[in-house]
């Protein structure tokens, strides 16, 4: 079992590195030697999936396409999450190092920022810093440009494939699988895409080192990752915290003293109950987050968070595969129909079989993340889906 502490680390808004030399000192290394200080580092994707962030530069990497991408996913719309825009507010620029140090590995020119579409306030201070940027790469004497595109404020152009076809132009609606980036991502080039926070975190490896980061954590779990703890807590907020806390641990520091569940990782995350907190590792041995921690009390309707989850999801499907078209208007319908009394308890099995069958079935991640809340909430609250 790992280390249960809670343990705040403060990486991601430091102001200890002098920027500049960081980045001088880094692309001064070969793309191989950057490449294996990021694997070294045990540092994996923080928007939830948890992709070997090395691993995925390394395969671009050995692409003989001469023309590649990196690409920082900015569009967070994930119910919950608020961090990346905090980390794009205050340290830009180690963004945008990340993206140099990336292109540097892989052997691109050009970066592009996709910034989610309510973020528009930022956008200004965003090209700012940009400009600041690319004139500190010039007194460098390393070729990379970043660009700004903005989003329109589609959900599921958080997925990856998705933000692509927005990218160039087109309907935001995900793509086949596999090629996946690292083969055929933006405008079908060899592309690495990460998170804000993943790009951050990449150019702090490059400022202390891969075995400083490898140190925290655990063995599963390497490294820090920032929260965006909200709900019925006396401290919301946002906190860089040590991974493979348990969820126990999370709620004693933050929980109001009558925390009755958590949703870990957003709408598409999973519902933990108080009876499972002690036994719930916050990590990828456990249960991954893209960032959002949300606390209810025994105040909340579990009934209620669970009808705006599937409104939500109905709302934001692209509309393209028929699992996920259908299947959350149902599964909306049939959670009411039970509450209503139209529909027996029993039906709630067949619900939870609907949305089992979307997780194999539907296109992309959010159909398939549909189940993740459903039947988390169902599972554990079923009293409430009733009366």
């Amino acid at each position: 079992m790992p280390d249960k502490r809670l343990k705040r680390v403060d990486l991601i808004f430091s102001d200890e590195c002098v920027y500049k030399d960081v980045l001088t000192k880094a692309l001064k290394k070969s793309s191989e030697e950057i490449i294996k200080d990021i694997l070294d580092s045990g540092l994996r994707g923080r928007g939830g999936a948890g992709f070997p962030t090395g691993m995925k530069w390394k395969f671009t990497a050995q692409e003989a396409e001469p023309e590649k991408y990196v690409v920082c996913n900015a569009d967070e719309g994930e119910p919950g999450t608020f961090k990346d825009r905090e980390i794009l507010t205050r340290v830009p620029h180690k963004v945008f190092g990340g993206m140099a140090i990336c292109g540097k590995a892989i052997g691109a020119k050009h970066g592009y920022v996709y910034l989610r579409g309510e973020y528009r306030f930022l956008k200004a201070d965003i090209e700012n810093a940009l400009e600041k940027f690319h004139n500190t790469l010039k007194e460098i004497g390393f070729d990379f440009q970043i660009h700004l595109l903005m989003g329109a404020g589609a959900y599921i152009c958080g997925e990856e494939s998705a933000l692509f076809e927005s990218m160039e132009g087109h309907r935001g609606e995900p793509r086949n699988k596999p090629p996946y980036p690292t083969i055929a991502g933006f405008r079908k080039k060899p592309t690495v895409i990460n998170n804000v926070e993943t790009l951050v975190y990449a150019f702090m490896i490059c400022n202390i080192g891969s075995k400083q980061f490898y140190d925290l954590g655990t063995a599963d779990s390497r490294g820090s990752k920032v929260f965006s703890v909200s709900g019925d807590t006396p401290i919301p907020g946002i906190y860089e915290l040590e991974l493979g806390m348990s969820l126990e641990t999370f709620v004693e520091e933050f929980g109001d003293g009558d925390t009755k569940a958590v949703q870990v990782g957003g709408a598409s995350g999973f519902c933990v109950p108080r009876k499972k907190f002690k036994d719930t590792i916050i990590g990828f041995e456990g249960v991954p987050t893209g960032g959002s921690m949300m606390i209810f009390n025994s105040s909340r309707s579990m009934y209620n968070v669970l009808k705006n989850y599937v409104e939500f999801f109905e709302e934001e499907s692209c509309g393209q595969c028929t699992p996920c078209r259908v299947g959350c208007q149902q599964l909306k319908l049939g959670i009411e129909a039970v509450k209503k009394g139209e529909k027996s308890a029993a039906y709630l099995d067949t619900l939870r079989k609907l949305a089992d069958t979307m997780k194999i079935s539907a296109k992309c991640g959010l159909g398939q993340s549909v189940a993740n809340s459903f039947s988390s909430i169902v599972d554990n609250f079923k009293e409430e889906m009733i009366y």
